[in-house]
Formats: structure tokens, sequence, C-alpha cells
């Protein structure tokens, strides 16, 4: 990364969907996050954002609704050569600006990473009280029921 990189936040479209799915795949190996395949990235491509600097794919971020006022910030993923420049700030913030602009007032996410949130305004919740989220996806993951991700909130009320 040089001191000028420019990033530009957008939509992701279908070009995108293979370096989502291999920056996921890099932080999963590690169990930074969960991975995600193919199928499903194509499946909820409309969720995702995309950061890109001048050269090229940097990171992606997805913004999953729910519930009537309840979405979640998935599969937030930097590459290395970019982390610690607020670029994961950044992709959160887009995603916290979508949930605004939609009228959703709670955004949840589950995370190895509660320090970064934290500094984004999200404070510790029970993963109980997101039942809509656990009966849903959470039981289909190979880590349940012995999830060690920890469960946040933001809430703009």
């Amino acid at each position: 990364m040089t001191t000028k990189d420019t990033f530009t936040i957008r939509q992701a479209n279908m070009a995108d969907v293979k370096a989502i799915h291999g920056v996921l795949e890099h932080f999963s190996a590690q169990g930074d996050l969960l991975g995600r395949s193919l199928s499903s990235l194509y499946d909820q491509l409309r969720d995702f954002l995309v950061v890109e600097s001048d050269t090229g794919f940097v990171g992606a971020c997805a913004l999953h609704i729910c519930w009537e006022n309840l979405a979640e910030i998935r599969s937030l993923a930097v590459i290395d050569e970019f982390q610690g420049h607020g670029v994961g700030q950044r992709l959160v913030q887009a995603c916290l600006n979508e949930a605004s602009g939609l009228e959703i007032n709670k955004v949840f996410t589950l995370t190895y990473r509660p320090d970064f949130f934290r500094k984004q305004g999200f404070v510790p919740i029970d993963k109980s009280e997101l039942p809509h989220k656990v009966w849903s996806d959470c039981v289909n993951c190979p880590k349940f029921p012995d999830c060690n991700e920890e469960a946040m909130v933001w809430d703009s009320c």
C-alpha cells in the first residue's frame, strides 16, 4: 500500500465473486471468519460491498437483512496489505449507512474481533437475543452449538 492509494466502495458485481471468495477463504483458513461457498456468494451477491484501490480489489463486507428491523454485518475481510488503514472501518460505516437508508435501526455481527467492532460503536449482546439468526444460519454452521464468535449489536435508537 502506498500513501497515494485512494479507495472506492461500491456494490459488488459478478466479476467480484471470485476475489471475495478468495479473501474469505484466506481468513477462514486462519480461523478469523467463516468461509462461504461460491454458491452462497452468488446467491447473496446483492448483500456485498467491495472496496478497491488504484491497484484493484482490497476487501469486502456484506449487510444481510434478517428481519423487519434487524440486519447483520457479515464476511468483513480486507486483504493483509491494507489492514490497519481504516478500510474495514469504511466498509462497516458504509453498511451502517445502508441500513439507516433502509430504516433498519439494529445491526448485529458475530465476530472473532470484538475490539474492532467496539471501536465502530457496537456493544456486546447475548446470542440468545438473536433468535432469527441462531435458528436460520447458525444451526447449519459446523461450529454450532459450540460457537466462540461474540455477538455484538449497533443500535441507532
